[in-house]
């Protein structure tokens, strides 16, 4: 007994003194990189802050926004990227291939979007590395940069389309994504930013949060594109699916309602998710997406990315791979300004514009607040590069294929960390850049992994509505109007007009009666003036 109980004393006394060895090894660290020029750069000592802290802050972010990978190739690659109909496998008793071949299930095609989606996987990660690298070492703030959820969606589906199947094809809605960076930046560097901010009517603002939200969920919902709970259906539009049979051409269920094998693997792991989200735990979402991911990673089962079928095999193939450095070959430097006279695209620039102005405002400042950046005035240091370096950031989106790149929120998983400099920034970028060379797995994340971290992104951004007053009639009708109008028809683009239409609707009665006002008084006025000449002229006339 007693024996055991000293050797149980002298482990925990070793361990203490590790523990003390290991304190003065990271003080003595930390102490020599705040004294170098390195930190000194980044300015660790009189921001309070050390070099691990910063190591573990620029992780925890990194882990919180790390499923925008998989995520952002998935979205943008449902529009088909570069593919064609020429790039469709013709039929063996036709002599050319069908227009409707990229809709349907097409060895040709479907290996062309595959290839689109490695294409895209590695625009993803070098968008965020030299955004948040250039957040770090210019603005000097520790924040995450990647391609933003809402404006991928927005360019994938509202824009090209699924599958190629909208009114703007795939290089010309990245010129549309590299006019907006470039007027983000001019904006940025005239400094009327915030002017252009405070156009839209304030409710409508507030509810473009919550509208992407839905419509970002919806998405997640979706058959092919998320976990497959929603389908068509020709009666009421859309219906209950996750259907163990779906009819390849018009996606309808052909039968087993709610018994698909990947529909509730998914809930598991969107389950786990939000437990993990209750419980605070950093990364909860990539965990959830990496359990879905290896589960559907053995072959053979019924809910396995890799059937038994000369497409299975040959994104098997690749995935065993493990380790492959991919060379962009089809969405880099494809920008085309051809067809771009057109209202579809002048709409889409207003809208990305918008979006990006909003987004990035509302996100800086919060992140500002959260780490205590603010000054009396409201502003803080590097706010003027920061902004400079996002709209940046999305021109060199553009030329490589994605859409517009956004200042993450999940930057504040690292800000609660204690991140105070661009150091935990440069962190992030240098993960991105071991990400670089993994992309068999990460083109490998299937659909139904990447729907419930959707639907979550949805959950989180429909927090604004609180701040919308629903008791006012004139604040709420509008912004129902967008959060509806988004998802219903779609379009990010559609809610945002409608929900300005209706508010200018709704306050032409306040304009009409405020300016019939300003007559009577102007009216009053003159009369007034009129009054006080004649009784001068009266005056005059007595006196002569």
């Amino acid at each position: 007994m007693g024996g055991e109980t000293c050797g149980e004393m002298g482990f925990g006394a070793s361990l203490k003194k590790l523990s003390n060895s290991w304190k003065k090894i990271e003080m003595s660290v930390n102490d020599a990189i705040s004294k170098s020029k390195v930190g000194k750069f980044f300015k660790l000592e009189a921001r309070k802050t050390c070099f691990t802290r910063e190591i573990r802050a620029g992780t925890a972010t990194f882990l919180t926004m790390v499923y925008i990978i998989t995520v952002n190739a998935t979205i943008i690659a449902d529009s088909g990227g570069t593919c064609l109909m020429a790039d469709c496998t013709v039929p063996a008793n036709q002599t050319a291939a069908s227009p409707d071949c990229m809709l349907k299930p097409n060895l040709g095609y479907d290996n062309c979007v595959s290839k689109t989606k490695s294409d895209l996987v590695v625009a993803t990660i070098l968008s965020a590395m030299i955004g948040s690298f250039a957040m770090g070492v210019l603005a000097n703030l520790p924040l995450g940069l990647a391609p933003g959820m809402g404006p991928n969606a927005y360019l994938a589906y509202n824009l090209v389309g699924f599958h190629g199947s909208g009114s703007i094809s795939y290089q010309t809605a990245l010129a549309v994504v590299l006019i907006e960076g470039c007027a983000f930046l001019a904006i940025s560097t005239l400094g009327v930013r915030a002017k252009i901010a405070r156009l839209m009517p304030k409710p409508v603002r507030l509810a473009c949060g919550a509208g992407i939200g839905l419509f970002i969920a919806f998405v997640g919902l979706q058959i092919h594109q998320g976990v497959g709970l929603i389908g068509p259906d020709p009666t009421t539009l859309v219906t209950i699916s996750a259907c163990a049979k779906i009819d390849p051409i018009s996606n309808t269920c052909v039968g087993g309602k709610m018994r698909s094998p990947t529909f509730w693997l998914a809930m598991v792991g969107f389950l786990m998710t939000c437990y993990g989200l209750m419980k605070e735990i950093k990364g909860s979402m990539i965990y959830g997406i990496s359990f879905i991911t290896l589960v559907s990673w053995i072959r053979g089962t019924s809910f396995t990315i890799f059937p038994k079928t000369p497409l299975g095999d040959t994104n098997y193939n690749y995935f065993k791979k493990v380790v492959d450095f991919h060379k962009i070959e089809s969405t880099f430097g494809v920008i085309s300004f051809s067809h771009f006279n057109r209202p579809e695209v002048w709409i889409a620039l207003v809208t990305l514009l918008y979006v990006d102005v909003l987004a990035t405002t509302g996100t800086l400042y919060t992140m500002a607040e959260i780490g205590g950046f603010l000054d009396d005035k409201g502003s803080f240091e590097g706010e003027y590069l920061a902004y400079i370096v996002d709209a940046s950031s999305t021109i060199v989106g553009s030329a490589l294929g994605v859409s517009p790149v956004a200042t993450y929120v999940e930057s504040s998983a690292g800000i609660k960390e204690g991140g105070r400099t661009g150091l935990t920034a440069v962190v992030i970028a240098f993960y991105f850049f071991l990400s670089l060379f993994f992309t068999p797995l990460l083109t490998s994340v299937p659909p139904w992994a990447i729907g419930p971290s959707l639907v979550i992104v949805g959950v989180m951004m429909m927090k604004v509505v609180k701040d919308i007053n629903w008791e006012n009639i004139k604040e709420a009708v509008p912004a129902f109007v967008t959060m509806s109008i988004m998802p219903l028809t779609y379009s990010i683009a559609n809610g945002i007009i409608g929900g300005i239409g209706v508010y200018i609707a709704l306050s032409l009665y306040d304009l009409m009666l405020g300016f019939i006002k300003w007559v009577n008084k102007m009216r009053k006025i003159v009369i007034k003036e009129q009054n006080q000449v004649s009784n001068g002229v009266e005056s005059m006339v007595e006196i002569i």
